[in-house]
């Protein structure tokens, strides 16, 4: 018996060390694989649209893999645009920039096991020149980024004013947004925000918002699946007919009986009641009728969730400085689960 207890205790021990080993080991191994660095790089190009530059990224890991994810086109503190990376570990924008000099970066934001990383800062120099008031579209990073089906995100829009000096009246910018996935749906609080002659293209930190250039509360709401609920309704056995009953009966026995009897008298006039009796039962079929019917032997129709999966959202703000219309857009990423 003292035997077999050694015996135990020692493959105890041995396992004992083996697991301990073991979770000393993983998390090593998961540091490095999480710790793992990415490079980033920017290429941007000017001189197609007026106000325009096209910005090139290109995400590897450090063996020169593609990287995935979500990459985020900055100037200074504000953002740009985001969108995600393609299977090649690359992604394009057309960012909308007011006439001047512009110093572009792109950010990305890392995944569960590469680091993120920032790349080199690119020069972009628009050729619009003049005074013609414009503005320029800029928007935080979802919160949370990623979505459950019936979740709803919030993101800040910001408008920055260039040249507003010149307007000669209030420049009001309506807000929208499109590639939307189904079942899904954005709001803007709100929807159309103002840009006056007075209006700052720049605000410190902590200063009040009348200081500061105007901004929207976006929502991104998603749909959960719904739930039929079937309505039982109880059999009525042996009821007599009621007036609305009759009110249905009384016309199409009138009917038949007419038809009876024009059939003898003439039969092109039998032809045309049978004809307008499958007029009447077929509106009817294909109306009221049948959609009650469903309604209450299956219940409402289930509502389907948001399809999951990566998905790039354009946010479009449009204007008029009185002279011609102005539109900006920028884009957002989003991920639904």
């Amino acid at each position: 018996m003292r035997r077999m207890n050694c015996r135990q205790s020692r493959l105890e021990l041995v396992a004992g060390l083996g697991i301990a080993a073991v979770m000393l080991v993983l998390p090593g191994a998961a540091a490095r694989a999480q710790s793992a660095s990415s490079e980033t790089t920017l290429a941007v190009t000017t001189g197609g649209a007026a106000g325009q530059a096209h910005a090139a990224v290109t995400v590897t890991d450090q063996s020169g893999a593609p990287a995935s994810g979500v990459v985020v086109i900055e100037e200074g503190n504000r953002q740009l645009a985001s969108m995600f990376l393609n299977n090649s570990g690359q992604a394009t924008a057309n960012i909308d920039l007011p006439a001047g000099a512009h110093s572009l970066r792109a950010v990305y934001e890392g995944s569960a096991t590469l680091r993120s990383s920032a790349s080199r800062v690119q020069p972009a120099t628009t050729t619009t020149t003049g005074t013609t008031p414009d503005f320029q579209i800029s928007i935080t990073a979802l919160q949370p980024s990623t979505l459950a089906a019936g979740a709803a995100g919030t993101a800040t829009v910001t408008l920055t004013p260039v040249n507003n000096a010149a307007l000669t009246a209030p420049m009001f910018v309506t807000l929208s947004c499109s590639n939307l996935p189904n079942e899904a749906l954005c709001s803007f609080t709100p929807a159309e925000l103002e840009i006056a002659t007075n209006t700052p293209a720049s605000c410190a930190s902590g200063s009040p918002a009348a200081a500061c250039p105007p901004t929207s509360s976006m929502v991104l709401q998603t749909q959960a699946p719904g739930t039929a609920v079937k309505l039982v309704v109880p059999a009525q056995p042996g009821r007599l007919p009621s007036r609305m009953d009759w009110a249905f009966l009384l016309p199409g026995v009138l009917g038949l009986g007419g038809l009876a009897w024009g059939t003898r008298r003439r039969r092109w006039l039998s032809r045309v009641l049978v004809l307008a009796a499958l007029g009447v039962v077929t509106v009817m079929g294909t109306t009221a009728c049948n959609p009650q019917w469903y309604y209450y032997n299956h219940g409402q129709p289930t509502n389907p969730p948001t399809p999951p999966g990566n998905y790039t959202v354009t946010v479009t703000a449009q204007a008029s400085n009185g002279i011609v219309a102005i539109q900006h857009s920028t884009t957002l990423a989003m991920t639904v689960q």
